[in-house]
């Protein structure tokens, strides 16, 4: 299925904010969310796409790019991915991934890399599928619960 992929505006943000809810399963301050967001599109190291059909938002894909030292250049770490549960399986988010690998490929980004919750086995298998080995484990210690 074909869709339109664009860069997120800040006009989208109730879109992003629906996605991030189903994502986490979980409600998140409205206001709050919508500082994060605002904050994160200004910075011009992020990456943010949204998918549409029919001018329908439909996913999104985000993705945060560092300098590192220990790659010897840029790096981008996708944060969050999320396309409808109905428009699943239907290579939206293949679509949303070719893109951000197209603006990589243009930013001279040496690589990608996403974390994914043990729990989301069908996302391992796409991120696999899409090129991204498990090559790492996460180690994460909550500093603060929320």
């Amino acid at each position: 299925m074909n869709c339109l992929i664009r860069p997120v505006s800040e006009t989208d943000f109730e879109a992003v904010y629906q996605f991030i809810n189903a994502l986490e399963d979980f409600v998140f301050p409205k206001a709050s969310q919508q500082a994060i967001f605002l904050e994160n599109l200004s910075n011009p190291k992020h990456i943010f796409l949204l998918a549409e059909i029919n001018q329908i938002p439909v996913g999104f894909i985000s993705c945060h790019v560092q300098n590192l030292i220990h790659h010897g250049g840029l790096v981008g770490e996708i944060q969050e991915m999320f396309v409808l549960e109905q428009y699943r399986s239907k290579q939206i988010g293949k679509q949303l991934l070719d893109e951000l690998k197209k603006i990589a490929k243009e930013k001279n980004i040496l690589q990608l890399e996403v974390t994914s919750s043990f729990k989301r086995e069908k996302a391992h298998a796409f991120y696999e599928r899409e090129g991204f080995p498990n090559t790492h484990k996460k180690f994460v210690c909550k500093i603060f619960l929320q």
